[in-house]
């Protein structure tokens, strides 16, 4: 499709100061923010950014091209969107708006189990191409029954989470009434009374919730009961016995997310997983965490050519993916990004973010003379 983008917000950066102006405090905070004292957060993209590129100038370029293949399916540019949770509090109906701008673009969506659309709607709304994003659940028959759900969807990848043992400690969140069991306080309420869009469009589109886990939550749940659900409900402790059983149930491409050791990359390849990402939640789990690029390189270096290495986290621009690639991902993924766009521009934030990241990507390639995605290591320096 036709790459087209508002000139008034030429930068994630800016779609990021726009976002801050739209959506109550303790959304943006909630989006925006890390764990602890946010030093993984920082140190994921700075320490992207200390990747740099080699150009070859007089080579004889033919031209360059975003498109790559993964999973034996083409896409239009090595990116899409990651599973983030909660997102109809970030802003209303984001994560129906990203599907489609995903689908439009040949793109990934990832849609989350603790998102605020479900998966039958996301398969709709991407004939068939959304991945499903699995928190384990406590109960092996919610297990069975979730993916069965992701299978009559036609998901084509499954992608189970590991780096989320515990809840992050998020001060911001705590001090928000965000933590389990959120709570909506006065200063809350008058932050959304001073976002006006926001609020309106919280109202046409309904008060947020788990819309995938509402046929198994029990009726008229409150706030104060949804702790206790989500705990008994969720495990987020992967190990090998919880691994064995969604590798032999699901035929499709499955992919584990959170990696960030040698020790994790080589258990998914024994199990039989056709991915990883390496990932560290967008440092919202450990302060004291490498930041991605860090792992990525020597997991890369070690294991590239038995299992499809993937990253996210840090990953905040076009330029940002050329430097991941170029450090051997396979794929990439952003979460922030999007949400700032669709947080800044509502129903045309998907479609602009998305343009941008491949505008910028294109001019990267240009630049260097990287005919082909699969080329960038070759610039490395």
């Amino acid at each position: 499709m036709d790459i087209k983008i508002d000139s008034r917000y030429p930068s994630i950066d800016d779609l990021r100061n726009k976002a801050r102006k739209k959506i109550p405090k303790f959304a943006f905070e909630y989006l925006d923010g890390g764990c602890n004292e946010d030093v993984n957060l920082i140190r994921n993209t700075s320490e992207l950014r200390e990747v740099q590129l080699k150009p070859n100038y007089l080579k004889n370029h033919k031209g360059s091209s975003t498109k790559t293949t993964l999973f034996g399916i083409d896409y239009d540019a090595p990116f899409g969107i990651a599973p983030v949770g909660l997102q109809g509090l970030i802003w209303p109906n984001s994560p129906e708006i990203l599907a489609k701008a995903a689908f439009e673009h040949n793109i990934p969506f990832i849609l989350s189990t603790v998102t605020t659309t479900n998966i039958e709607r996301a398969a709709e709304l991407t004939e068939g191409k959304a991945w499903f994003q699995l928190y384990h659940p406590t109960e092996d028959s919610l297990r069975d029954d979730i993916i069965n759900r992701a299978a009559n969807a036609e998901c084509p990848v499954l992608v189970i989470l590991c780096d989320v043992p515990s809840f992050g400690f998020r001060p911001r969140d705590i001090r928000n009434g965000l933590a389990m069991p959120p709570k909506m306080n006065l200063s809350n309420i008058l932050q959304a009374f001073g976002r006006p869009h926001w609020s309106l469009q919280t109202l046409k589109h309904g008060i947020p919730n788990f819309a995938n886990l509402l046929p198994y939550m029990p009726k008229n749940l409150d706030l104060n009961q949804l702790g206790k659900f989500m705990d008994q409900t969720f495990s987020g402790r992967l190990n090998e016995e919880k691994i064995k059983p969604i590798r032999d149930m699901w035929k499709g491409k499955l992919v584990l997310k959170g990696v960030a050791s040698h020790y994790d990359a080589e258990q998914a390849i024994r199990l039989g997983l056709d991915g990883i990402i390496v990932s560290n939640h967008g440092g919202r789990q450990l302060d004291a965490g490498e930041s991605t690029i860090k792992p990525l390189t020597s997991i890369v270096k070690k294991y590239g050519d038995q299992i499809e290495v993937m990253m996210d986290s840090g990953i905040r621009s076009g330029v940002d993916v050329a430097r991941a690639l170029a450090s051997g991902a396979k794929f990439t993924f952003m979460g922030r990004s999007f949400m700032y766009g669709v947080s800044a521009l509502a129903s045309k934030g998907g479609n602009h973010t998305i343009s941008l990241l491949k505008t910028e990507l294109q001019q990267v390639m240009e630049q260097v003379c990287c005919e082909k995605v699969s080329d960038f290591p070759n610039h490395l320096i």
